[in-house]
């Protein structure tokens, strides 16, 4: 064997190795704090808990809105927009923190606020402008970004959107990131390749606002550029990927 093929031979077992490790750590949740085992009682109270499949809208910077008062109509007010710093500027009450609210729970923000003023107002708010629920889709696919979600869309149907599989994407790894808190993302690894070749969908999950999926190359397409020019091993390979 001459020195070039040992040294292809070298630089794929490499990579196999690199691959291996990826994966282990692929399994396990992302930005996961180490557990205090001293405070037991602590540690439980901050585990992850999943977002709801369809959760409630949170408001967020540049978001518009309308507040309108039944009884009190002098206080109506179109065109509030949310601050970079979360704030609304309202009229008669000046700054109230609203990011991160749903309506329901920005509504009770400010009747609190406006009873400072008011005898029991009623307020409604009315969004007009708002950011659109999306996933990303990146990786090996025909047309990675970013995408409206738009009703229940499954994994699969988002790989879709996305253009589809390219030839080196490894369609038995695709990784679905998901936000589980402001300190916790999940990674889970999904064999789309098998559900396809079974035919069952049952395992397709649907995608929730936010996720990110994410194809990753096969094999083939990572040690392929080390392989020897004369094409020695390539086919014997191929079937496998």
């Amino acid at each position: 064997m001459n020195q070039h093929c040992k040294f292809s031979l070298k630089i794929v077992f490499v990579m196999l190795a690199a691959l291996g490790l990826s994966l282990a750590q692929a399994n396990s949740p992302i930005n996961a704090p180490a557990p205090n085992a001293a405070t037991p009682a602590a540690a439980s109270n901050n585990e992850p808990k999943f977002q709801e499949h369809h959760p409630r809208y949170m408001l967020k910077e540049s978001d518009v809105f309308d507040v309108n008062f039944e009884l009190s109509p002098e206080f109506n007010q179109a065109g509030v927009m949310v601050q970079p710093d979360g704030f609304v500027t309202l009229r008669g009450i000046g700054d109230v923190q609203v990011q991160g609210q749903s309506v329901a729970e920005a509504t009770e923000t400010l009747k609190k606020a406006y009873s400072r003023i008011l005898h029991d107002p009623i307020i409604s708010i009315t969004l007009k402008d708002f950011q659109k629920p999306f996933f990303i889709a990146d990786g090996q696919l025909g047309h990675p970004g970013k995408y409206e979600l738009r009703g229940d869309i499954t994994l699969t149907e988002g790989i879709a959107m996305a253009g589809g599989f390219l030839e080196s994407a490894k369609h038995s790894q695709v990784l679905l990131f998901r936000r589980v808190d402001d300190q916790w993302t999940s990674a889970r690894i999904i064999n789309v390749k098998e559900m396809e070749k079974e035919g069952n969908l049952k395992e397709d999950p649907f995608l929730h606002p936010g996720d990110m999926l994410f194809v990753p190359k096969n094999r083939m397409s990572k040690i392929k550029p080390f392989l020897p020019t004369s094409g020695l091993g390539v086919s014997m390979y191929n079937n496998q990927f």
